[in-house]
């Protein structure tokens, strides 16, 4: 352990004994340190709005009742000033002596991080500070910790997201976060609604992990006696619902993927799903581009922004080419899905791994995943996939051996997947039946079979277009943060060295 290390330990230590003396000092007082409740009047954005032209001196002549955490103290004899922060912004208290009487004594025993609740006038100081002339001050909770030095936030990047409390807590920026998610869920929901689609909640614990293409966590279940998995994907769930004769519904939810942590991939995330019957993968690419602006214009404002430098331009409609077309234009030569020769050739020459029991399909697709992908800058919908990569899609209308899927590229992520769904039983059954072929070679993330699904089918499916869209992924693009761990709010991290 170094000094310096130590040292902050020693000074730690200190503090927290400090404010346990602090505690103890108001409990002697008669003061109860953990309140059971306070009555607002107002929050700090509603006061900087309601009274932004009340001019320097004014007294407003109303009463209010605010409530934060105590981010700032600066004592000068018998006047204070607190700035107090709530979930909208701050707001500072004027205490004085004259105005509280005996209990402007209590101030000495506030800390940095108390939370306290406050009433009295509104008034705007002479220097121009907007705040409220305390006529009564209430302690609510009593912080026995310090907020992060200096308050401007947690300057070690681990210990911040660590304790992401804090970070929220102490840095007003870093909220932006929390507000994006919310104003892209309820821009989501928004356009979902008025086209009629129907919001659900399917199991997270399932028998089979169906609908996508991963890794799942396993469980088991005590009572039952039976192996569950935490869901990779709500789909089959949300089909069977078709089948109930839902014609649109959507699922907004976590999913789980028990595979590696990097700037875009978190073993828990959120996703949209959603299906509408009668419908095919271009009315899905129509939905994405009412879905996704939206979602932009709740958060930024706008359509075209920056993203990591880069400008951005989301203003529909967008690209639409097909998975070969993407790669060939990539890699300087034309290349199908039919040509496994050229296709090993190429992953060669572009140092891209395949193994030796993958198709021209999974070559194709890799090629793309590893090589191209992340060169696909504007908003692209990558469209027709080859059947063996794609399960759960129906054939194409028109191009043998291939699907009617896209993925929607932005910013070099992939931010969700589309069908025009598979609704034949007998042709879905070969499509697991071919997935059960590449587990049996290794292939851990192959899809299983799913005999309940199968019967669903069999009692007839409308036909249908589905979508998927990364929540995570998008607001990553509209806050500009560069890992996704920055828009999840509690991510996961490896143990700290020395814990389990």
């Amino acid at each position: 352990m170094s000094d310096e290390t130590e040292e902050a330990r020693g000074r730690l230590a200190e503090v927290l004994r400090a404010r346990r003396e602090s505690l103890k000092r108001l409990r002697d007082k008669g003061i109860e340190p953990f309140a059971l409740r306070f009555t607002k009047g107002a929050d700090a954005a509603e006061l900087r709005r309601d009274f932004e032209r009340l001019a320097p001196g004014e007294e407003a002549g109303i009463r209010t009742a605010v409530a934060g955490r105590i981010m700032l103290i600066r004592r000068h004899g018998k006047l204070s000033f607190i700035t107090l922060r709530d979930t909208t912004g701050d707001i500072q208290l004027y205490l004085s002596e004259e105005h509280l009487g005996e209990a402007y004594g209590s101030v000495d025993l506030l800390d940095l991080g108390d939370i306290i609740g406050a009433t009295g006038e509104v008034v705007r100081t002479k220097r121009g500070e907007l705040s409220v002339k305390v006529e009564g001050l209430t302690l609510l909770t009593k912080a026995l910790r310090p907020l992060p030095e200096k308050w401007h936030g947690l300057r070690d990047p681990e210990a911040r997201l660590r304790q992401r409390y804090l970070e929220f807590a102490t840095n007003l920026e870093s909220r932006a976060v929390v507000m994006a998610r919310a104003r892209v869920l309820n821009a989501f929901r928004d356009v979902l609604a008025e086209r009629g689609y129907l919001e659900v909640e399917t199991p997270i614990l399932q028998k089979t992990h169906g609908g996508a293409l991963a890794k799942p966590f396993v469980t088991h279940h005590n009572a039952l006696d039976m192996q569950l998995y935490l869901r990779i994907a709500p789909e089959l769930y949300l089909k069977r619902l078709l089948v109930a004769g839902f014609e649109r519904v959507f699922e907004i939810g976590r999913d789980f993927r028990n595979e590696g942590i990097d700037r875009d991939h978190n073993p828990e995330f959120t996703m949209l799903e959603a299906y509408a019957a009668y419908a095919t993968y271009e009315d899905m690419m129509e939905l994405a581009e009412a879905l996704i602006p939206a979602a932009a214009m709740s958060v930024r404002g706008s359509l075209r922004f920056t993203y990591q430098a880069r400008e951005v331009d989301l203003t529909p409609p967008w690209r639409r080419a097909s998975l070969a077309d993407v790669v060939s234009d990539a890699v300087g030569e034309t290349v199908d899905h039919r040509d496994e020769e050229r296709l090993r050739a190429v992953a060669k020459r572009l140092e891209v791994g395949v193994d030796h029991s993958w198709g021209p399909g999974k070559i194709l697709l890799e090629i793309f995943e590893k090589r191209v992908e992340h060169d696909v800058w504007s908003p692209t919908f990558v469209k027709d996939f080859p059947r063996e990569v794609s399960p759960l899609a129906r054939p194409h209308r028109s191009a043998d051996g291939l699907t009617e899927q896209f993925d929607l590229i932005v910013c070099g992520m992939e931010l969700g997947p589309a069908y025009s769904e598979l609704t034949d039983p007998d042709e879905q059954r070969a499509r697991f039946m071919d997935q059960q072929r590449l587990r049996r070679t290794g292939d851990e993330e192959a899809h299983p079979l799913d005999e309940e699904f199968l019967v669903a089918l069999e009692h007839g499916m409308p036909p249908a277009g589905g979508i998927g869209l990364g929540v995570d992924r998008l607001l990553k693009i509209l806050v500009d943060v560069p890992t996704l761990r920055e828009v999840i709010l509690f991510p996961h991290l490896r143990p700290e060295s020395g814990r389990s």
